[in-house]
């Protein structure tokens, strides 16, 4: 089950359908994957609150992913975006903001799931993974600009 909070009505109001998006994400994310995920759409100073607490990092972020502890099963954990930073990326990107929330809430699945990016090797299947689900939801490749500069 995916439980998508809105915490920040700034989402709404930017994007109406948020919740509905971030729910769409996250569960073609998960796959086959049976699990609980929980979404919080929320403002840049709950995240940047969250960050310093538990990645000693006094700043807002996009998202935090926090897995939970396999005792909590089927709980996989939680999500959290802010919308601040969420809007202005994709402004700069050049994306829509479905469009991006849709890739970070995948992103974010996907840390739940155990994936990461520390090493290039790492970077390069999570992305490809990542592509793959939002090619699924219509959502074009996040990564291209990247590979145009």
């Amino acid at each position: 089950m995916i439980e998508v909070e809105v915490e920040d009505e700034a989402w709404t109001a930017a994007l109406p359908e948020a919740a509905a998006v971030a729910q769409r994400a996250a569960t073609a994310a998960l796959g086959t994957v049976e699990g609980d995920v929980v979404v919080l759409l929320t403002d840049d100073a709950a995240v940047q609150d969250l960050n310093a607490r538990f990645r000693d990092k006094d700043r807002p972020t996009n998202v935090l992913s926090f897995p939970a502890a396999e005792s909590a099963t089927p709980h996989l954990g939680d999500l959290v975006l802010a919308y601040g930073v969420c809007a202005a990326e994709a402004q700069a990107q050049g994306k829509s903001l479905a469009d991006h929330l849709s890739h970070l809430t995948v992103h974010g699945v996907l840390h739940l799931l155990g994936r990461d990016h520390v090493d290039e090797g790492e970077a390069e299947e999570m992305e490809a993974e990542e592509r793959s689900i939002l090619a699924t939801l219509g959502v074009a490749d996040p990564y291209r600009a990247d590979a145009d500069a």
